[in-house]
């Protein structure tokens, strides 16, 4: 399978893995990043133009390998969703401090190294977007979510900064805030007896992020938030 290459992070069996069947079924190929290669390998058997490159993003040493693999074996990444997420609850009261520096490494640092990573080809090239999906907590801080919120905070604004940057350049960089609880079977445990559009599904998700990957040039969006019609807001 030919096609633009895309990189997305944090690939797992809800929001991970229904952005990669959808830019799949936009005919990239898709190098899927997360820690758990075996479940990356299932992926990789049951999507056609989807591979497995199992690798924590919080190890320096370990991404920038794991993107010299990629660039050899699939070409220059022109799309990067970075949907990988450090996350914790808890009173700031009662929040190991350890927890929020490594959910900080995952959140800001993995994108700052990773848009320092591939930025410069895709502004080499004219072309390129970098999407991040984000929650909630990117732009309110409330109780115990102290370990998670200043990290996604973060996050946003560092993803706003490279795309004051980069979009002069012909980069597209876009925040899409998930404002719901996501349709998975632990959440569906969690809240059970919650109908079914309670839930954003993840195959939705998928789809406004290929909506911002294909925006013209002329209506480019930085902050999409979506949430189910029920959601309170």
């Amino acid at each position: 399978m030919s096609g633009p290459v895309a990189i997305v992070t944090g690939v797992g069996p809800g929001t991970g893995v229904a952005i990669v069947r959808r830019l799949t079924a936009g005919a990239h190929r898709v190098a899927m990043l997360a820690r758990d290669g075996e479940r990356l390998a299932r992926f990789a058997t049951e999507i056609d133009g989807a591979d497995a490159y199992p690798c924590d993003v919080c190890d320096p040493t370990q991404l920038d390998a794991t993107l010299a693999r990629i660039r050899s074996d699939l070409g220059t990444p022109s799309v990067l969703v970075h949907n990988a997420v450090g996350g914790a609850f808890g009173s700031f009261l009662d929040v190991d401090p350890t927890v929020l520096e490594h959910n900080f490494q995952v959140n800001v640092m993995a994108l700052l190294r990773l848009a320092r990573a591939l930025a410069p080809d895709m502004i080499a090239a004219g072309s390129g977007a970098i999407v991040v999906t984000g929650n909630t907590s990117a732009l309110r801080g409330k109780a115990s979510f102290a370990g998670f919120a200043p990290t996604k905070a973060a996050q946003r604004i560092l993803a706003e900064s490279i795309a004051r940057e980069v979009g002069p350049k012909g980069v597209h960089v876009a925040y899409v805030v998930i404002d719901a609880v996501i349709d998975l079977e632990w959440t569906r445990r969690m809240f059970a007896g919650k109908p079914d559009d309670f839930f954003i599904q993840p195959a939705a998700i998928a789809d406004e992020v290929w909506h911002v990957l294909q925006q013209p040039r002329s209506a480019w969006s930085f902050l999409v938030e979506i949430r189910p019609s029920g959601e309170v807001w």
